[in-house]
């Protein structure tokens, strides 16, 4: 019976695969667009992961994300020290000062301020240079795209100069920075330079950035300095959602994601269920004629979830490797780097397709109970 309602399914070759690419170009848009929804909402967040040195950030306390930051004073700094339980604490700047080159091109960066005596939050993936140079004077480290940008065309070359408030820079390193939310290069500098590149101000401390003793969980360490000093803390990973939990409250992102998203898959439960639906009802007699040969409902109702799932799985297999392919030649360039196919995305994609089969198996089941074997010989 399974050879046969197999070859039932494929009898007609047109809606066969019309069937099954319904469902892969389903599984295609919904794997595509909220991988690219989560990959950009991460993006928010880029830095703050970046920084693997600090597993705990102190801050204003009406700082909400990465992008609104308040100045702390600089007595916040010893007092978040004097907390019990921490081990180190440094301070942070970001600033977003206008790099010039020589020729002219310029553009605003994000200039992140590290520790002048440790360089706490360095970068780590350098493709060019190291960050120990940051210890030069008036030196700085470039992400690779911002690289780009600035010199556009040309190879990657360390000793080039620009122009940052007056100041000339040096740049010392390239590093394999994450992607931020914005396009701008990311740049690193040390904290008394970094002041003097954007101009400076009264206050000028952005962030704490911290790390427990050993036997103190950075969430402890959080709640201690919060009841100490009376500033925010939190850990990396609340920091990066608390980004996150942002963009989505108040930006469009989740809106316009969402649209496609909820047409990918009515289009794919609407032709998808539909096609299926109607290869049911032309197959009646075929059915009918094996009820009346003594075929049992539940024989049935197998060869019909076997012809569904046949086709749901070979759907969402094909739509999966389209996904998978898409994101393998756009990871390799700059502006859509970090962005590939995220396993959560396939589970849930799975499971609406999942769905989908299920309520177009249970309609077309349906009418295959009600149908008189009689009705055949009509």
């Amino acid at each position: 019976m399974n050879f046969v309602a197999l070859r039932m399914l494929t009898g007609d070759r047109a809606k066969y695969f019309g069937l099954v690419f319904a469902i892969a170009f389903c599984t295609f848009l919904l794997e595509n667009q909220t991988t690219i929804f989560a990959s950009i909402l991460k993006r928010t967040a880029s830095q703050i992961l970046d920084v693997t040195d600090a597993e705990v950030w102190v801050m204003d306390q009406k700082t909400e994300y990465w992008e609104q930051t308040k100045a702390l004073k600089d007595t916040d700094l010893t007092r978040v020290r004097g907390v019990p339980g921490v081990l180190w604490a440094v301070r942070l700047f970001k600033g977003n000062p206008v790099a010039r080159t020589r020729s002219g091109k310029f553009a605003v960066s994000f200039l992140i301020g590290l520790d002048d005596a440790t360089l706490a939050g360095a970068p780590r993936k350098m493709l060019l240079g190291s960050w120990e140079r940051l210890r030069e004077p008036d030196s700085v480290i470039i992400d690779e795209a911002g690289y780009v940008l600035l010199y556009p065309g040309e190879p990657l070359e360390l000793g080039r100069t620009l122009e940052m408030n007056d100041h000339l820079v040096t740049i010392v390193g390239i590093s394999d920075a994450s992607a931020p939310f914005v396009s701008l290069p990311v740049m690193h500098a040390r904290y008394s330079k970094a002041i003097d590149f954007l101009g400076r101000e009264r206050t000028q401390l952005s962030f704490v950035i911290a790390r427990p003793e050993p036997g103190v969980t950075p969430a402890a360490l959080t709640e201690r300095i919060q009841a100490t000093t009376g500033l925010k803390a939190r850990t990396t990973g609340e920091f990066m959602w608390d980004c996150v939990r942002y963009y989505l409250r108040n930006t469009g992102i989740p809106v316009n994601f969402g649209i496609t998203i909820a047409v990918a898959l009515i289009v794919g439960a609407v032709v998808g269920g539909q096609t299926f639906y109607l290869f049911t009802i032309e197959n009646l007699k075929q059915f009918g004629a094996l009820k009346a040969i003594g075929v049992t409902n539940p024989r049935l109702i197998g060869m019909i979830l076997l012809q569904a799932f046949s086709a749901g799985i070979l759907g969402f297999a094909l739509g999966t490797g389209m996904a998978a392919t898409f994101f393998e030649i756009t990871s390799h360039m700059l502006a859509t780097r970090g962005i590939a196919l995220l396993w959560q995305c396939v589970a849930l994609t799975g499971a609406a397709i999942l769905g989908v089969v299920i309520v177009a198996s249970i309609l077309s089941i349906r009418r295959v109970l009600v149908l008189e074997p009689a009705a055949v010989f009509r």
